[in-house]
């Protein structure tokens, strides 16, 4: 019989941990269940050592009851981020706990970082040759430490695979909600963003650091334009039909929402898309023509170029994999 156990996650807690960081794993996959409303994961803390207290960075500690053995059993591991890596952080390498611990892992196990848990899994030697991210604030010291590691310091996050990497606190549930999305989907991630209550999808390479995140109080916002936007993206939208939603030129306009979402509004438009497309192709029976009109790419040809740069696969292959079944790992 085919095994439906949940996927388990584990998540390391080392001391000097975030505690905002170490619930995003228990909140996000937590909430993540099937059309029987079954859990798709089972989410499990452990430490480098016995149960028992481990500090944090706030004026409380935390009682973590699993040991390090626990590694072995993980589907995923998530380390997230500490102030009080010692080593790790000032000498590119392992403590022995963490050596030892890592030693349980099994092969094939999917190994996620939020913020500076990187550092973890680049001393562990799992981002040799491979792009990674963090906190942008360390990215210039990461680089420093660990030279192999093709290190981008202007995205939320990267998925290499097997092995993924945020950058700093909030980037975390974006990947967190990424990685839910491509185990079971757009429809299981949207529903844990709306529980969660937080945008269902940032892009990974939305930049993670906007010198004036939100606009000052009295300033107009874009917000309307985006809104008007999504609600015709099956129709051609021009950047100064946008513009004209909010009374700005062009200029205006653009320099505006560059400031508010980190990309261009041609960039937006093009991963809103995207995003229309895998929910039509994930839960319609709709042809791969009617899916580009309705997302607005135009023609298939259009629509097939754009999902094989973002997600690595033409629209047929996409909507296979997603109704053969969901899983971790496919």
């Amino acid at each position: 019989m085919p095994d439906h156990r949940p996927h388990r996650v584990v998540v390391l807690a080392l001391d000097g941990l975030i505690p905002f960081e170490l619930g995003i794993p228990q909140r996000i996959f937590g909430r993540a269940r099937d059309s029987s409303r079954a859990p798709l994961y089972e989410i499990v803390t452990c430490s480098v050592r016995e149960p028992g207290p481990v500090r944090t960075d706030a004026d409380f500690s935390i009682l973590v009851e699993n040991g390090p053995e626990t590694l072995a059993t993980a589907d995923t591991v998530v380390v997230p981020a500490s102030h009080e890596l010692g080593p790790v952080f000032d000498e590119g390498r392992l403590t022995d706990e963490l050596r030892a611990a890592f030693d349980l892992l099994r092969p094939g196990t999917r190994m996620v970082s939020i913020c500076t848990g990187s550092y973890v899994l680049a001393a562990a030697g799992f981002l040799d040759d491979r792009p990674a991210t963090t906190h942008w604030s360390s990215a210039a010291h990461f680089q420093r430490m660990f030279p192999r590691v093709k290190v981008d310091a202007d995205v939320l996050f990267i998925d290499d695979g097997d092995v993924l990497t945020s950058a700093g606190v909030a980037a975390g549930i974006d990947l967190c909600l990424h990685i839910v999305r491509r185990d079971h989907g757009t429809a299981v991630a949207n529903e844990v963003a709306r529980r969660t209550v937080v945008p269902p999808y940032r892009d990974g390479g939305q930049a993670q650091y906007i010198r004036r995140p939100v606009p000052e109080p009295q300033l107009a916002t874009t917000a309307t334009a985006r809104d008007w936007a999504l609600a015709r993206l099956h129709e051609p939208i021009q950047l100064r039909d946008m513009a004209e939603q909010e009374s700005m030129s062009v200029r205006t306009f653009t320099r505006r929402f560059r400031e508010e979402a980190g990309i261009s509004p041609g960039q937006w438009l093009v991963l809103q898309r995207i995003e229309r497309a895998r929910q039509l192709l994930e839960s319609t029976d709709l042809s791969v023509d009617q899916v580009a009109r309705d997302a607005g790419f135009g023609t298939a040809q259009s629509m097939r170029q754009h999902l094989q740069s973002a997600l690595g696969v033409p629209p047929t292959v996409y909507r296979r994999t997603f109704r053969a079944g969901s899983g971790p790992g496919r």
